[in-house]
C-alpha cells in the first residue's frame, strides 16, 4: 500500500509541477534548463501512470514493486498465488502493464510516423529544392509563401522559400538560418518525441497535451538563443515579425518551423535583456528530477 500512495504522490506532485512550469516565465530566459524539466516530469508521469495500478495489484505481496512483480511472476509459473491475490489484483497489475504497453508502442508508432514523413519530404525536396548560392547549406523551394524550416535526421535540411527571400534581408535571413541549424544540431524532434507519445498514449489528460505544447515554444526559444549568440536581437526579432505579418506559413509534417511558435511572445523575449535566473533553475531542475527518480526507486526496490 506504501508504493501505492507513493506513485499516487508522484502523479500529484508531477501534475502540481506542470502546473507551476507552465504559468511560470522564468523558463522563458532558461529554455534548456525548463526543457529538461519537462522531460523528467513527463518521465515521471509515464513511470507514475504505469506503476500505480500495478502497486495497487502487488498490494498482497507487501514488498517492492519490482520484487513483487518478480514474485508474481514466478507465482504465475507454478500455477500458485498468495492468500488474497485475486482477478482484480491480477487486473490492476495487467491496466499497468497495458499502460506501459501503450507508452511503448505509441513511442515506437511516433518514431516510425515521424521517420516516414522525413523520409518521405527528403524525397520530395531532391525533385523540387534546388541550390542557391545566396543561402549556402540550405535549400530553397520556389514558393510565394513563407517558410522556413528544418527537416531533421541524420542527414538535415535546412529549407526556405523563394517568398523567404523575398520577405527577409541579409542579416534576418541569417539568423533565421542559424535558428534552423540549432534545431538540427540539438535534434529538437528528438526532444519533442516523448511528449508526441505521452499525448497519444495519455489523451485524457488534459495537462500532457499542454505540456507538448510548452516544449514545442520551449524548443523554438532555444534555437531563438542559439540564433542570438551569433546574431544580433534585431535581426532574428525583425524577421519574426515578418514572418507573423506573413500569410500562409508552411510546415510540413515531421519538420520543426520558424514560424510556429507564438512569435508575438519570441519577439517580446528577445527584445528583453535579463540574466538567466541560474539559483530558481537549478532549483526547479533539481526537484523534477527528484519526482522522476521516485517511480524509478519504486520499480527498482
Amino acid at each position: 500500500m506504501a508504493h501505492t500512495l507513493h506513485f499516487a504522490a508522484s502523479m500529484v506532485a508531477c501534475w502540481l509541477i506542470a502546473q507551476v512550469l507552465a504559468r511560470s516565465t522564468w523558463t522563458w530566459r532558461s529554455p534548456r534548463v525548463a526543457i529538461l524539466c519537462w522531460q523528467a516530469i513527463g518521465l515521471g508521469v509515464g513511470l507514475s501512470a504505469m506503476g500505480l495500478p500495478i502497486a495497487s495489484g502487488l498490494a498482497p505481496y507487501q514488498r517492492g514493486t519490482g520484487s513483487a512483480l518478480l514474485a508474481l511472476v514466478g507465482d504465475l509459473r507454478h500455477g500458485t498465488l498468495p492468500p488474497g491475490l485475486g482477478a482484480v489484483h491480477l487486473g490492476l497489475v495487467g491496466v499497468g502493464l497495458g499502460i506501459g504497453a501503450v507508452l511503448l508502442t505509441t513511442t515506437v508508432r511516433s518514431i516510425h510516423g515521424a521517420v516516414r514523413a522525413q523520409r518521405r519530404h527528403r524525397d520530395l525536396l531532391t525533385l523540387v529544392a534546388r541550390r542557391d548560392p545566396t543561402v549556402p547549406g540550405a535549400l530553397v523551394l520556389d514558393h510565394p509563401g513563407a517558410a522556413a524550416y528544418c527537416l531533421p535526421g541524420v542527414k538535415p535540411r535546412v529549407v526556405v522559400s523563394a517568398g523567404t527571400l523575398s520577405l527577409l534581408d541579409r542579416a534576418e535571413l541569417a539568423a533565421v538560418l542559424t535558428h534552423e541549424r540549432a534545431h538540427a544540431q540539438e535534434r529538437h524532434d528528438l526532444v519533442l518525441l516523448p511528449f508526441t507519445a505521452l499525448c497519444r498514449a495519455l489523451p485524457w489528460f488534459r495537462w500532457v497535451r499542454e505540456a507538448h505544447e510548452r516544449v514545442s515554444l520551449l524548443v523554438e526559444m532555444r534555437a531563438d538563443d542559439k540564433a542570438r549568440e551569433l546574431h544580433a536581437e534585431a535581426p532574428l526579432a525583425g524577421a519574426l515579425r515578418r514572418f507573423a505579418a506573413a500569410g500562409n506559413r508552411i510546415t510540413p509534417a515531421g519538420a520543426l518551423g520558424m514560424g510556429d511558435r507564438d512569435l508575438d511572445v519570441r519577439v517580446q523575449r528577445l527584445l528583453v535583456t535579463g540574466r538567466p535566473p541560474r539559483l530558481l533553475g537549478a532549483t526547479a531542475l533539481a526537484v523534477t528530477a527528484t519526482v522522476a527518480a521516485l517511480p524509478i526507486s519504486l520499480f527498482l526496490s
